[in-house]
């Protein structure tokens, strides 16, 4: 039964572990939501993207929770009209990241959702082996 519960608190720990590094990218995408340019023509701040995969731990025999891989979104740059901007084209216009703080901010909420629900799994995890520990000094 233990070796059980430390596989699911080695399980729910990559959730953890995977959740942070998410929360990590998607505020580095608000911080630099309103990102130009620094110069005319060139490429403002692209949005990060973050992928999972599930990799087979065969010492315990069962998943957990990698990165896959940190990428880039490949959405058009949105540009808005401001001739007296620095990085400004020759028609007046700027490039501006394509982050969208409402998307990020829905992004941030299922990660932190995700992440409480690892920690309620380690910590019912720790109260069973609690329990047992209790169970078996009692014997």
């Amino acid at each position: 039964m233990s070796d059980a519960l430390a596989a699911s608190i080695r399980i729910a720990a990559s959730g953890l572990s995977a959740q942070s590094m998410r929360l990590q990218i998607v505020s580095e995408n608000l911080a630099n939501a309103h990102a130009t340019a620094s110069r005319p023509g060139g490429e403002p701040y692209a949005r990060k993207t973050i992928s999972f995969e599930a990799a087979l731990d065969d010492a315990v025999g069962s998943s957990e929770l990698k990165i896959g891989a940190i990428g880039r979104d490949h959405a058009p740059f949105r540009t808005e009209l401001d001739p007296g901007h620095p990085a400004a084209d020759e028609r007046g216009y700027v490039r501006l990241s394509n982050v969208n703080p409402l998307i990020e901010l829905a992004d941030m909420r299922e990660a932190n959702r995700s992440y409480q629900a690892n920690l309620q799994v380690v910590r019912q995890a720790r109260d069973l082996i609690s329990m047992t520990i209790d169970l078996l000094k009692a014997s």
